[in-house]
This record gives structure tokens, sequence and C-alpha cells, in this order.
């Protein structure tokens, strides 16, 4: 079942009354006549008013009412939602808007635009009131209006997320991605609300459009599942003896970040090259050491340049030379992937 969770933002106005003046909306009639449910989205609370508590037991009689206000509207996108699941499920078929309905999110979002809190204190009945309440056509107008511009900045988000693909920066590409994730939710939140509340068609509400979008997200994530391509090239020497650790060690770690390796430069994003070197330093006692001199260089293949080159000295120590040379390299690995990362993710 879909959770559907109502967040009050945007603008809220509070007017509180004190005095003998009590307000028409206190008498339940009076408030359906002048706040009709086909027009208006209510709630009302009320409670006691401790002596020396009135502003705790105010907020707290308001905070009731916009839950209950809220109450109304997650009912009514709740029951349109499983309404037209249910009729989907009965007639086997689905048209754009169902399809799109049955893919949205498990949790979606309502902004209550435009609502206006009124309270009141009867100071002889010790008690606090307040009544939420919040125009339909206004939520609609809202809504429609934040729909249009979510879906025209989610389309301006896809494509510039293909035309860096298409350009080669993939890395560049997949994070532009990632900022569609929350205008989905957004989308999907503001269709559910307008369907329930304003019966708004599919093509108002431009599910076709942010069907084919959500399309082309899901087609460019599976692309970015590729990931980053890196092409290396090592030149390692473990003394007098020629080694790939350092190579195999930056490859493994570069992996579980989402890097891919080739062995055609042609398709490569970036071109990697890495020369160690080991050396002896001292002998302490039982153990020996030694350095791994590393230089690396990232070369990226569309900007047709360096964009990051390092040194790195690393000292490894073990109980003979060969040992504590394979750790020196095994330890500078470790650094070069660290420093690679930030430009490969």
């Amino acid at each position: 079942m879909q959770k559907i969770v109502v967040l009050l933002l945007f603008a809220t106005f509070s007017l509180t009354v004190f005095g003998q003046n009590k307000p028409e909306w206190l008498d339940n009639d009076l408030r359906e006549l002048q706040f009709p449910a086909d027009h208006y989205f209510t709630g009302f609370a009320y409670s006691e008013a401790p002596a020396g508590a009135l502003q705790n037991a105010m907020q707290n009689v308001k905070n009731e009412a916009q839950a209950d206000l809220v109450k109304k509207i997650r009912s009514q996108i709740s029951t349109v939602t499983q309404s037209k699941m249910l009729a989907v499920s009965n007639n086997g078929k689905y048209d754009e808007s169902e399809t799109f309905l049955n893919q949205s999110s498990s949790e979606a979002t309502a902004e209550v635009a435009g609502m206006n809190i009124e309270s009141y204190h009867d100071p002889k009945a010790k008690l606090v009131y307040a009544f939420a309440h919040v125009e339909r056509s206004k939520l609609i107008e809202y809504y429609k209006s934040a729909l249009s511009l979510n879906i025209n900045h989610l389309e301006s988000v896809v494509k510039t997320s293909q035309d860096l693909q298409n350009s080669g920066e993939k890395a560049k590409a997949r994070r532009q991605l990632e900022t569609a994730k929350p205008l989905f939710a957004k989308i999907r939140s503001a269709q559910e609300l307008l369907t329930a509340i304003d019966r708004t068609s599919a093509e108002e509400l431009q599910q076709g459009k942010t069907e084919n979008l959500h399309n082309a997200f899901e087609q460019m994530q599976a692309q970015m599942a590729q990931n980053v391509y890196v092409y290396v090239e090592s030149y390692e020497k473990l003394f007098n003896a020629s080694v790939d650790i350092v190579a195999n060690k930056v490859k493994a770690d570069l992996a579980g970040k989402g890097c891919s390796f080739t062995d055609d430069k042609k398709i490569a994003d970036f071109l990697l090259t890495i020369k160690v070197t080991t050396r002896v330093s001292e002998t302490v006692g039982n153990l020996q050491f030694c350095y791994a001199d590393a230089e690396m260089e990232l070369i990226d293949r569309r900007k047709q340049k360096v964009v990051f080159k390092d040194e790195i000295a690393q000292k490894g120590g073990s109980n003979s030379q060969d040992k504590a040379g394979r750790k020196a390299l095994t330890d500078v690995a470790t650094q070069i992937a660290e420093k690679l990362k930030p430009w490969l993710e």
C-alpha cells in the first residue's frame, strides 16, 4: 500500500483571536456552510488550556488542526489511487496514466500551499480552538504550475545528461542524472494530488511526457551502469623484477567505486599511466624497510589533457627485502586509488 506523506510547506497564515467574540467557525454547521467540502479542505481541533501553558496549548491545537486537514487530503489521494489500481487489476489493461501510477514511488509527498490557520482562546471555558483551511482552487493552481515547472526542469536535466554522455563526459552525465530523482518524486506527488482533488486528465497532467522522460532516465541509468572506462599502463619494478602489483590493486579498489577497465584505448574515457620503482631504505634489527616511488598521470581523452598528476613515496617494512618491497607497493597502490577516486566517480 502506498504511503502518502503531506508536508506543510509554502505559505501558512495564522490568526489568533482572544476574548468574547467567538468566531463562527466554532459552530460545526456554520463551518461546513462557510467552508463547503467541495471547495475547501479543512481541519479542526480543540484542547484544554492549563494555567500558565496557554502558548503551548495554542501551538499544539494548531498542529492538530493542520494534521486533521492533512489527513483529509491523504485520505482522498489514497482513495483515488486505490480505486485506480483496483480498476487496473479488474480490467487487466494499462493505459498511460495507469502505467505511471503503478510505477509511482512508494512514498508520495504533497505540499499544502496557501493554508490558513485561525485559533481562538475561550478563557471562561479554559479551552483553545484551531481551524485550518485551504481552498481547493488555490491548491490546484499551485500544483499545476509546480508540475509544469518540474517537468520542464526534468526535461532539461535529462537532455543535459544525454549531451554530456554523447560528448564523452560520463562522470558528469551520471552526476547530472542523479538530480532527476527528486524531480520525479515531486512530479508524481503533484500528479496524484491533482488526480485526487481535481480529476485532472492524463493529458493535463502531462503523464505521457513524464512516462517518456522516465523511460529515457531508465535507459540512461542502464547505460551508466557500464561506468567510466579506464585504460591503464603500468611500469612496475620490484627491485629488478617486473611486476603488476600496483596496477592490480588500483584496479580492484577503483572497480568498487564504479570504474571499468578496458584494454582498448579507443573506448576509454581516461588513460592512466603508473610508474613505480622500489629502493632499499634501512634495516632495523630483523626488519628491512623499502620505499616504493610512484608517479601517476591521468588523461581525460575527451579533453585531450592531463587532469591529474602526482608523485608518492611510500615506505614498507617486513622481515625480508622482497616482502618489504611488496608491502610498499601494495600500500602505495592504495594511496594512488584514493587520489584518483574524485576524478573518476
